[in-house]
């Protein structure tokens, strides 16, 4: 990468001229902004006490020097204290031919020592998938497609919540209102089967609150005393005891919302290489709570509940376990992250969870620290915003959850209506229609979800997603059906594909291009370390704007100087591998004609 040589250059040149010590990783390179000539800019106003100079005569010594030592140079002007390189045409032309072949461009070509663990998902079993999953899978699975490009071993694993109070509401639901209710009997998918009997137990749980206020209890007490919250609480008792009759019941509902999550997985893209469940990591966690306990990192109440005190660390005390010997999340959470470490032994185990648990995770890293966990200081949280509504929140509970089975085949739907309405069906048969519209329903919805920084909150749109046009999947997707037919036509007419460079003139908007293309590396790069795929999603936009512009601008398949044509034709290709590389690691797909 030219980045790399300048910055090689500007450290020997600083030495050189300034006695100036500086890491190679520490000397910032920026892009030169469109208003003015160049391809990198440095900025040389942080050196001027070391050269003892004006900010002009620094940045015209350094590019003197720079001009000197790389031939791909071809001259520098000086803005005050900015120094904007500019790059030979021919540089950029030989990068095209150089890697317009190469499978894999921008992918690291070497493996590192990084082994890294990408925890996603993590549903609960007493209810479907919902919007809010389906941001959370495609982060998780975007960071770690993200990581593989830089030669990181990844690993992914997702952790089941099947156990715990509100799995109980569910069962107990079924077991007074079901009537031996089954997915087969009822047709309904096992996930939403179980997510109805858990609506049906808030609302008789609602119903009973409101009865005992109208008797004389407070809020607080009719929250606590209502026959359906007694009940699931014992219910959980006797799931923690090992009754048989309830674990029976536990097994066979989980195993209805098991086979329902399989097909919402396969639907949206994603998959893990293991499994965990919480009701075989809670046992593990409470073993840790009494390790902890030997080790005065957790201490008792009166009451037998077990707590830590995390006020030196700004926070405050946190209870680890219950009074009556239950475990809390962050017990399971505990024996979990031992458990993964065991497994597969990882530099940085990644939690790939919503902000509203920021602070459970803040717990969790110095729970581990306190304990001398060999792993604890590679816990990294990656928070991410809520997704939201035009009419607000979502509310499992309260059956007002937006589902993603449902979200997936509305996307399908509109996709084929939009695709339709826009004559985009010519030439197809009706099984490739059926699967151009779930490439282009699914891609919209993916890329919506991505594009944003995962820290920032979201307003789904799911019309907003559907266009052709602009920041959009359908809009990139259309960019790389146009490419494969450009590309096909030209195999037809049997152009040839090669090309010599001195008779190549570059125009702006190929120079742009090609700019664009050489950054692809340096883009993975940046979205990988900062778990973004946000980063990635607007480069991919860029190029495919930067790619019309240019389709406009210039023809490929009639233009007469072949040199010429061949070296569009080469930009045609390299550009379409870069969006299907690029969407691939977001999980999107591509069409090869639309």
């Amino acid at each position: 990468m030219i980045e790399n040589l300048i910055k090689q250059n500007l450290k020997e040149t600083l030495e050189q001229l300034y006695n100036i010590q500086i890491a190679v990783e520490n000397i910032a390179l920026e892009q030169t902004k469109p208003d003015f000539e160049g391809d990198f800019t440095f900025v040389v106003f942080p050196y001027l006490k070391q050269s003892k100079k004006g900010p002009e005569q620094t940045a015209n010594e350094i590019g003197e020097a720079l001009k000197q030592k790389i031939n791909c140079i071809a001259s520098y002007n000086v803005i005050k204290g900015f120094l904007n390189l500019v790059i030979a045409d021919s540089y950029w032309i030989d990068f095209l031919q150089k890697n317009s072949m190469v499978n894999n461009f921008g992918f690291a070509t070497s493996q590192t020592n990084e082994r890294i663990l990408v925890e996603y998902s993590s549903p609960n079993t007493n209810k479907p998938l919902h919007l809010g999953h389906i941001r959370n899978n495609l982060l998780g699975y975007a960071v770690s497609q993200l990581l593989k490009s830089q030669g990181h071993q990844v690993f992914t694993c997702n952790l089941i919540n099947d156990r715990g109070i509100h799995i109980c509401k569910s069962m107990l639901a079924w077991m007074q209102y079901g009537n031996g209710e089954t997915p087969q009997s009822s047709g309904v998918k096992g996930d939403h089967l179980v997510g109805k009997y858990y609506v049906l137990f808030d609302k008789q749980y609602k119903k009973e609150q409101k009865e005992l206020i109208e008797k004389g209890l407070t809020e607080e007490q009719a929250e606590k005393q209502g026959p359906s919250i007694l009940a699931a609480q014992e219910l959980l008792r006797k799931w923690e005891a090992g009754d048989d009759e309830t674990v029976a019941i536990w097994r066979t509902m989980n195993g209805w919302v098991y086979e329902g999550f399989d097909v919402s997985y396969k639907k949206l893209g994603v998959h893990f290489d293991k499994f965990y469940y919480e009701s075989n990591t809670y046992l593990l966690g409470k073993e840790i709570v009494e390790e902890g306990l030997q080790k005065n990192v957790f201490f008792k109440k009166p009451d037998g509940s077990v707590w830590i005190d995390l006020t030196a660390e700004g926070l405050d005390q946190k209870l680890v376990l219950r009074a009556d010997g239950t475990s809390v999340y962050i017990t399971q959470d505990l024996g979990t992250a031992d458990l993964k470490y065991t497994d597969f032994n990882c530099n940085q185990s990644i939690y790939v969870v919503g902000n509203e648990q920021d602070y459970h995770f803040k717990v969790l890293q110095l729970i581990v620290q306190k304990l001398g966990r060999p792993y604890a200081n590679g816990v990294y949280h990656l928070s991410y915003g809520m997704v939201e509504l035009p009419h607000g929140k979502m509310k499992s509970r309260e059956g007002t959850v937006v589902d993603a089975d449902d979200l997936m085949e509305e996307m399908i739907n509109q996709a084929e209506e939009t695709t339709k309405a826009l004559g985009k069906t010519d030439g197809l048969t009706e099984n490739e229609l059926q699967h151009l519209y779930n490439i282009i329903g699914l891609g919209a919805l993916k890329y919506f979800m991505l594009k944003v920084d995962p820290k920032k909150k979201m307003l789904f749109n799911p019309a907003e997603s559907i266009d052709f046009q602009g920041n959009t999947g359908p809009f990139i997707q259309y960019t790389h059906a146009r490419i494969k037919s450009v590309l096909r036509n030209a195999n037809a007419a049997g152009l040839d594909f090669a090309f010599s460079e001195p008779d190549i003139k570059l125009s702006k908007v190929e120079k742009q291009l090609v700019v664009l293309m050489h950054n692809y590396p340096l883009v993975l790069a940046d979205a990988a370390k900062s778990f973004s795929p946000g980063v990635l999603c607007n480069y991919i936009f860029d190029l495919a704007k930067s790619y019309n512009q240019f389709y406009h601008e210039h023809s490929v398949l009639k233009e007469a100087n072949k040199n010429q044509q061949a070296f569009r034709l080469h930009i045609c290709k390299l550009t379409a591998d870069i969006i299907h590389s690029g969407f691939k690691i977001l999980g999107i797909q591509v069409p090869e004609r639309m």
